[in-house]
């Protein structure tokens, strides 16, 4: 097991809680939850350090019953005020996120653990996804004609009709972008939202709701409760008219047969094993920078970040060898550590749990073989959750995270002789959210991404280009779930479709005095007409 590393921590242990996140302020947004007065309380701690962070009330079944009865007031309020008027309010939103936004990079890493950079990047996704769903829901949820049965004689419409109210799951790994970025193109379809972020990074989504209220959000549109999915999740399915959630594979299959037996709609995002392809065309300093982009962001705790990378095998002199001594020197010299500004490259993982699987992973690897190159161990001498950014080699499957997602700053190395063999084994698994393919050629990138089996697959990038491209839909195949967000699914699977068709002068029944045969005939005749002149 490799021991030497220059990867450089910060000077000292992790700080304190910033100014910013002041008792007061703490207090305020746990106001936001919704939970009886006399409510149980939990206290949640800040990953770097251990310590308290938040005192939070827990919401009982019952809460969750009086959010939804008093959404479903709101909504139709909500519903009925034109659309221009709920995109004022998304848009003052935007303003406020950007303008406000070291409250959030504060609360984002105080609750999260990751560095401030990877806590921007949710900044700038939800100022994206505000402004686009402002700017486009009018396209998409205006009135449409379709072609009528019979032309000119059938006028129809498709109209576009709030679900009512949504419930919205979201994770710890990225609060702000999971919390806000669901709510609000379910928020502008006309619907209201009762929504359960994960406790840990409970502040972050109610800072988002605190924020939607001082852009002029009407009360009860957008409730929140605090607690355990076992405790709340039946109710939280119970009164849901749609549900969008983000989280475990496992998790996602019972939500998933809990709304097919209430008959109601589920958008699942779930678990990953994303693999990334280096070809023996690509850039490879170029391309070991992507991989370090890949692999580590927010100390490898998202969902489409990479823990199987392909590198190939080639007649250029020592392909491999060469990426692989690129991609390591990047990663050792990765700034791992604490601190309130931009001057970290690697944060803290956010939970105990996490923390063990990541150990539990790696040390499993290296116990049947597996080789470190970088990394490989636990930082306690930084803070209670700190592991180095890990890179691994001779992975086999009898390994537990050959196949299994570690969720964490751990990454395995193969290599491939052909473009088959590398497609073959990117898609050797259950799972299918997002992949990375490096070239030095776009179109034969673009080739190789439409044979991968996944919902997002990017091109000389990590991520970030399939997920910032908002017009184009982002979810997974397979066991990474169902359903999509951004573009057009990511707002219309908020709304319920109605046909309001109607028929004028005469429709499929024969008039008075015509037969049905002779009826018959007549439309034969028109049908095949209609063929010879290209009507669709």
């Amino acid at each position: 097991m490799v021991t030497e590393h220059t990867i450089l921590p910060t000077n000292g242990r992790a700080p304190g809680l910033p100014p910013s996140l002041s008792p007061g302020r703490i207090e305020h947004l746990a106001r936001r939850v919704t939970a009886a007065p006399d409510a149980a309380r939990t206290t949640t701690t800040a990953p770097y350090t251990g310590s308290p962070l938040a005192d939070l009330p827990v919401s009982s079944p019952g809460d969750v019953e009086d959010a939804f009865a008093r959404a479903r007031v709101a909504q139709k309020l909500w519903a009925a005020l034109p659309l221009r008027q709920r995109k004022k309010i998304l848009l003052r939103f935007h303003d406020l996120v950007l303008a406000r936004q070291d409250e959030v990079l504060d609360l984002m890493q105080a609750e999260n653990g990751k560095t401030r950079r990877d806590a921007f990047l949710e900044v700038t996704d939800i100022a994206i996804t505000s402004r686009y769903y402002a700017r486009n829901a009018g396209a998409y949820l205006k009135p449409r004609r379709r072609r009528g049965a019979i032309p000119v004689l059938t006028h129809t419409t498709e109209l576009r009709h709030p679900k009512g109210v949504v419930t919205v799951i979201s994770p710890w790994n990225y609060p702000l972008s999971m919390a806000a970025g669901d709510a609000i193109p379910a928020l502008l379809a006309g619907n209201a939202v009762v929504q359960k972020p994960d406790t840990q990074t409970a502040l972050t989504a109610l800072w988002a709701l605190d924020l939607m209220h001082e852009a002029g959000l009407p009360a009860d549109v957008w409730q929140m409760v605090v607690g355990r999915g076992s405790s709340l999740g039946g109710a939280l399915m119970e009164n849901a008219d749609y549900m969008m959630f983000t989280g475990s594979t496992a998790s996602g299959r019972r939500i998933a047969r809990d709304a097919g037996q209430r008959l109601i709609g589920a958008s699942l995002e779930l678990g990953g094993k994303n693999a990334m392809i280096v070809l023996d065309d690509a850039d490879i300093e170029r391309a070991a920078d992507g991989a370090v982009a890949a692999c580590f962001p927010s100390a490898g705790q998202l969902c489409v970040s990479v823990e199987r990378l392909y590198v190939a095998e080639s007649l250029r002199d020592r392909f491999v060898a060469a990426f692989v001594a690129a991609f390591v020197a990047r990663t050792k010299r990765l700034r791992i550590g604490a601190a309130y500004d931009y001057g970290v490259d690697v944060g803290s993982l956010t939970n105990p749990s996490q923390l063990e699987t990541v150990t539990r992973h790696v040390d499993d690897a290296v116990a049947k073989g597996a080789t470190v190159l970088a990394g490989g161990r636990a930082r306690p001498d930084l803070g209670p959750l700190f592991y180095e950014p890990t890179i691994l080699t001779d992975v086999t499957p009898d390994m537990t995270l050959h196949d299994h997602e570690t969720f964490g700053p751990v990454v395995s190395v193969y290599s491939f002789r052909t473009v088959d063999e590398a497609v073959a084994r990117a898609n050797a698994t259950p799972y299918g959210l997002n992949a990375a393919v490096w070239t030095g050629n776009g179109s034969r990138g673009r080739a190789v991404a439409a044979r991968v089996h996944a919902g997002t697959v990017n091109v000389n990038e990590a991520f970030a280009a399939a997920w910032g491209s908002v017009d184009a839909p982002m979810g997974g195949m397979g066991d990474s779930g169902l359903g999509r967000r951004h573009g057009a699914d990511g707002i219309l699977k908020y709304t319920e479709p109605q046909t309001v068709a109607h028929q004028r002068i005469q429709g499929f029944t024969p008039p008075a005095r015509v037969s049905h045969g002779t009826w018959a005939a007549l439309l034969t005749r028109a049908l095949k007409m209609m063929k010879a002149a290209g009507v669709r």
